[in-house]
């Protein structure tokens, strides 16, 4: 008895693109609803903070007194409703922000407890998991115990029960990252896990890892207790104008500990100078995010409705509701891991004529497979889509400035790829 592949039979790619497209719009008036709220709370931080042309300036040198970026500080505190906010240029991606929120608070004996699971690749090398990297909290003599998850959920009864006196911090990591066994976290989830803790230890730092959830849900982690929180500004914040940076915001006590471990102890978020146009495109990025994540959202569930109509497992199905932008897609095979990525590399608006090809990535324990023809490079927010080459070979799409962007590159990596195969024994 051998096994022996049946290829299904082919597909009327242009009927289902019609049947995903009403699939993407069955929620369509639950996140019209998010997208506008958050659009209203925008406009209420600008205006509040009295945004004007003057805030956009460039500043150079030490940046001293740069108005501007001080103001952004206190509208990213107002939206997330907390004490202090960080917002820089300086953060060179969103696990910089995540490594300096977690070094500028954690000492040497204490603990943190990761309690959702298995962090992805690039946090691991914060941690120092599973090997102590140099600089990393483990190598720093801060101890790191992980809870897993109990299928999609946190465990919040083993979480309770491993704080102990030294424990400093409980990490929450929102998103999925390179796993489909584990469901990204609601805000409402990780409001009862805050809550839970805090019966325990009201002391504990309750710190989240928000990339990829930022304007998807109406509320943010920070509104349900969370004392700390970061992500980047090449995600959803920035709205696909952001160049670079990130974003740390939380108590004063635990964002001026951060500002001093991302320059230096007494000067903290006083200094870093605003080059350029990049005031300019934080603060209309942050206006255009609340659109631009919603439009990503719509991208993702319309992939998930045409490749599980194409016979792949898909996590989240196209009818659940979104709690990040990443859709996570099993192909089953490195090859076709390969030619998906190509797919959207191809019908991307920059570097279109590049084949990716897998590859070492500094931070990935595996070869990854990396499709971003984007504006700014490597922004998660323009659609872009990767995976690590191991097996289930799930690939994760994201972004997408644009809805009809998004429906071009998937159908054109539906057409590429075809229907799954199934497998018969004889």
């Amino acid at each position: 008895m051998q096994d022996v592949e049946i290829t299904k039979p082919k597909v009327d790619l242009a009927e289902i693109q019609d049947w995903a497209l009403k699939e993407a719009a069955l929620h369509d008036h639950e996140y019209a609803k998010i997208s506008l709220a958050n659009t209203k709370r925008v406009l209420k931080a600008f205006r509040d903070n009295k945004v004007s042309d003057y805030y956009l300036k460039p500043t150079t040198g030490y940046g001293y007194s740069d108005v501007g970026r001080d103001q952004l500080d206190k509208i990213y505190a107002q939206l997330f409703e907390t004490e202090a906010a960080l917002v820089r240029s300086q953060f060179v991606s969103g696990t910089h922000a995540l490594a300096v929120a977690m070094l500028g608070n954690l000492r040497p004996g204490e603990e943190v407890i990761g309690a959702t699971g298995t962090p992805y690749d690039t946090m691991q090398t914060i941690i120092g998991y599973p090997d102590a990297a140099k600089g990393s909290l483990c190598d720093l003599g801060v101890r790191y115990t992980e809870i897993p998850m109990v299928g999609e959920k946190i465990d919040c009864e083993a979480v309770c029960a491993s704080i102990s006196s030294r424990t400093k911090m409980i990490h929450i990591q929102r998103s999925c990252g390179y796993s489909n066994q584990r469901a990204t976290i609601s805000v409402a989830a990780i409001g009862e896990l805050i809550k839970a803790v805090k019966r325990v230890k009201p002391e504990v730092i309750c710190f989240v890892d928000n990339c990829y959830g930022e304007f998807v849900d109406a509320q943010e982690p920070t509104q349900v207790g969370a004392d700390l929180m970061a992500g980047s500004l090449i995600k959803n914040l920035g709205g696909g104008l952001a160049p670079t940076g990130g974003y740390i915001v939380g108590k004063e006590e635990l964002v001026y500990n951060a500002a001093c471990r991302l320059t230096v102890p007494g000067l903290a978020g006083e200094m870093g100078a605003t080059l350029g146009d990049t005031a300019r495109e934080f603060y209309q990025g942050l206006f255009l995010a609340p659109h631009v994540a919603i439009q990503a959202v719509k991208t993702s569930v319309f992939a998930a409705a045409v490749f599980q109509k194409l016979g792949y497992p898909v996590k989240p199905l196209p009818t659940e509701l979104r709690h990040d932008i990443i859709q996570a897609i099993t192909l089953g095979t490195g090859e076709k891991l390969v030619k998906f990525c190509r797919a959207i590399q191809a019908n991307s608006p920059v570097d279109a004529y590049v084949s990716p090809e897998p590859s070492h990535l500094p931070g990935y324990a595996d070869e990854v497979v990396m499709a971003a023809g984007t504006f700014v490079q490597g922004a998660s927010i323009e659609l872009s889509a990767d995976g690590p080459m191991r097996e289930p070979y799930n690939v994760f799409l994201q972004g997408g400035l644009t809805f009809e962007h998004g429906q071009a590159a998937v159908m054109a990596a539906a057409e590429l790829i075809g229907p799954a195969k199934v497998v018969s024994r004889e």
